[in-house]
């Protein structure tokens, strides 16, 4: 099986600091769910890991995390591909759960559900607690430069190993070639 994990915000859709709070304030970034939908076609299983603190804080609520979510799917569909799962957590920075990048906690429930290793799987994100999470389990670190990409470039520390690509569609024009 071939298997990949996508942090959502500045991976897959524009990130904001003010967070994705509806279903209107998410967008896809350019070319990023055609990337997906060929990872789809080429039969990758393509999961979403993602922090989603907006819900401890009280920002939004699991309703409309689902709306967005069903947004994102709809979208993705139209052009062709799909996300098998979608791991969140819902704490806030302060809750000390397992689950927030970049403690593992994410990355254990998608090796349990898949019944895999997670050794050399390739995860894509834009901040350093994502490739600190996908590292902590042998995973393949790949950083975009969107969303907060480059300023994680900027501030260095990426873990060994890190491949850098401008975007979504950079990396899976790699890999599928």
């Amino acid at each position: 099986m071939k298997l990949v994990i996508l942090d959502r915000d500045g991976v897959i859709n524009e990130d904001s600091d003010a967070y994705i709070k509806t279903p209107g304030e998410w967008r896809a970034l350019p070319g990023s769910l055609d990337a997906i939908a060929r990872l789809s076609r080429a039969g990758w299983r393509v999961v979403v890991a993602t922090n989603q603190s907006g819900l401890a804080r009280g920002l939004f609520t699991m309703d409309t995390l689902n709306a967005i979510h069903s947004k994102m799917r709809r979208e993705l569909a139209e052009a062709g591909g799909h996300i098998d799962a979608i791991f969140i957590c819902s704490h806030g920075p302060d809750d000390g759960c397992r689950c927030r990048k970049p403690a593992a906690g994410l990355f254990e429930d998608i090796a349990r559900r898949y019944e895999v290793s997670l050794a050399n799987v390739p995860a894509v994100g834009d901040s350093l607690r994502d490739l600190q999470a996908a590292v902590s389990q042998g995973c393949a670190p790949w950083l975009v430069r969107t969303g907060k990409g480059l300023g994680t470039l900027e501030r260095g520390g990426l873990p060994p190993g890190t491949q850098v690509r401008d975007d979504l569609a950079a990396i899976v024009d790699e890999w599928l070639t």
